[in-house]
């Protein structure tokens, strides 16, 4: 059922929530010291405690972009809802 204009828009919404996992992920994995305390299997010479780290890099890149994407896309709609709220 479509809000009337003018409804207020709630705080929290879908999008909010999933950028806000999408933040938490690598915290979470980085502060789980004990997942990846140990230095096998090894790549190319260098230990699972340092490459998974390393790893952890560009995976939170790609975690922080989807967090931003998500929150853009709230805030358009926030601000299409605010804009027909105020056309009438």
């Amino acid at each position: 059922m479509p809000e009337p204009p003018g409804a207020p828009v709630p705080a929290v919404t879908p999008e909010r929530v999933l950028a806000a996992l999408a933040l938490l992920v690598p915290i979470v994995a980085m502060l789980w010291v004990s997942s990846y305390d140990k230095t096998d299997p090894g790549v190319g010479g260098v230990p699972f405690f340092y490459w998974y780290q390393l790893l952890w890099v560009p995976v939170s890149a790609v975690f922080t972009v989807a967090a931003y994407l998500l929150i853009n896309r709230d805030e358009k709609a926030r601000k299409a809802v605010r804009k027909a709220g105020g056309a009438r």
